[in-house]
């Protein structure tokens, strides 16, 4: 369906018209030139491939994949390649920008990319899913590399999927190659520290919000709302800081103690029980009253569009994290804005991961690896000055913290585009 024809609820849960709405406004507020605009728009290069692959009862199938390179003006492309029945060239496109204004905000040098593959990785073996991971690489090698596009894993892709591709690109290659993706098994070039670095990322620019508003992070109330990778790391971050985690929000309800969670107890309970219910030291709450719950910090860290237009005027806390891409529709920025909540975006609040993604890049291309202690205290300097810059840039132009993010991204990329002139 057309953004013509969408209703006024759809095109707000549309998180690609939403992105599109706010660079635009980033763009007027930055007054740039529209051929620039057009630029920043416009991905540098959009591949399409088919991928034949033998599966194990002999038939042939032919999976469609794709790798978008938005820009490449400050340095290689950056993003994850995504797994899933429902990719599409639009979401990777967008995807793709998105990485671009996450890196620039975070001031790494890295553009942004995406890929993804059409497949349903439920219905397929280990051996499919290599094969199809392999054979795309090998369509992509001319393509990917150190010095041009370094992926990652996303959506139903991990460290096992990245060593594939850093194996078929190395065997292509004929040298080994350790430097062409990032979130890679330890063994095999991966970074300390990488596995709970976008949650790390969260508990940092949080704890720079509390002193910022002046809350005092002890007393510091916290709903977290996802309890897997970026909101488990998360709560376990920030319960070891001080903070009280009053509320666990999943996708089959939410539990709840005023007085604290023991994060770890509810991590083994889950294991045991399949569910983060019935918790022995907490009641069960339904998940959308949970999400409203008053509270200093509510970090959104599982899927988009958690906070609409519907209940963004009853959300009670004095800072939103976005652990997750997305959470906040575009219409609720408006009520957030004007009911004086302070959130922290999304493409700075979960920039840890791109960030640690950038260590192991380095890493990798030194040959010389560094402790957690190194990583992590490098994270948190990267994270504080990202904070710092958005803030700054939101008071200075007198905007809110997500079109400050975007106005810094988008004057960043800008301006190495400037910089380096265009090529004719």
């Amino acid at each position: 369906m057309s953004a013509e024809l969408a209703s006024p609820i759809q095109r707000e849960f549309n998180p690609w018209l939403a992105a599109e709405a706010r660079f635009d406004e980033a763009a007027e507020r930055l007054g740039l030139d529209e051929g620039i605009c057009k630029i920043l728009r416009t991905p540098a290069r959009e591949l399409t491939v088919h991928i034949p692959v033998q599966l194990d009862d002999g038939r042939l199938e032919i999976f469609t994949g794709y790798r978008v390179q938005h820009s490449i003006a400050r340095g290689p492309g950056k993003g994850g390649i995504r797994f899933a029945p429902d990719v599409t060239l639009d979401e990777v496109r967008a995807l793709a920008a998105w990485m671009t204004w996450k890196c620039a905000v975070v001031n790494i040098p890295f553009g942004g990319a995406k890929g993804g593959v059409v497949c349903d990785p439920a219905v397929l073996s280990d051996g499919e899913l290599e094969r199809i991971t392999r054979r795309y690489t090998a369509e992509l090698v001319e393509f990917i590399g150190p010095e041009s596009d370094v992926p990652a894993p996303d959506m139903n892709t991990n460290a096992q999927t990245m060593a594939w591709i850093m194996d078929t690109y190395s065997m292509h290659k004929r040298h080994t190659e350790t430097a062409v993706v990032t979130g890679k098994p330890l063994d095999l070039g991966g970074s300390r520290g990488r596995p709970e670095a976008t949650g790390r990322g969260c508990m940092i620019v949080t704890w720079e919000a509390l002193r910022k508003l002046g809350i005092n992070p002890s007393n510091t109330n916290v709903v977290i709302q996802g309890f897997g990778n970026v909101g488990g790391m998360a709560a376990r971050l920030m319960s070891r800081a001080g903070m009280r985690i009053v509320a666990i929000i999943e996708y089959d309800g939410a539990i709840y103690n005023p007085h604290g969670l023991d994060v770890d107890a509810v991590a083994r309970h889950r294991r045991e029980t399949g569910s983060i219910l019935d918790f022995p030291e907490a009641e069960n709450m339904d998940r959308d009253e949970a999400l409203l719950l008053e509270c200093h910090v509510l970090l959104p860290a599982a899927k988009e569009n958690v906070i609409t237009s519907q209940n963004a005027d009853k959300i009670r806390a004095q800072i939103i994290c976005e652990g997750a891409n997305g959470p906040t529709t575009a219409l609720a920025d408006k009520i957030l804005e004007e009911r004086g909540i302070f959130v922290i975006p999304d493409i700075l609040a979960n920039a840890g991961g791109v960030t640690v993604s950038y260590f192991e890049w380095v890493q990798d291309r030194q040959g010389f690896f560094w402790n957690a202690q190194l990583v992590n205290g490098r994270l948190e300097e990267i994270m504080v000055n990202a904070f710092r810059d958005v803030v700054g840039y939101a008071e200075k132009h007198k905007v809110n913290n997500r079109i400050a993010a975007y106005m810094l991204a988008m004057d960043r990329v800008a301006f190495a585009v400037k910089l380096r002139g265009i090529y004719a």
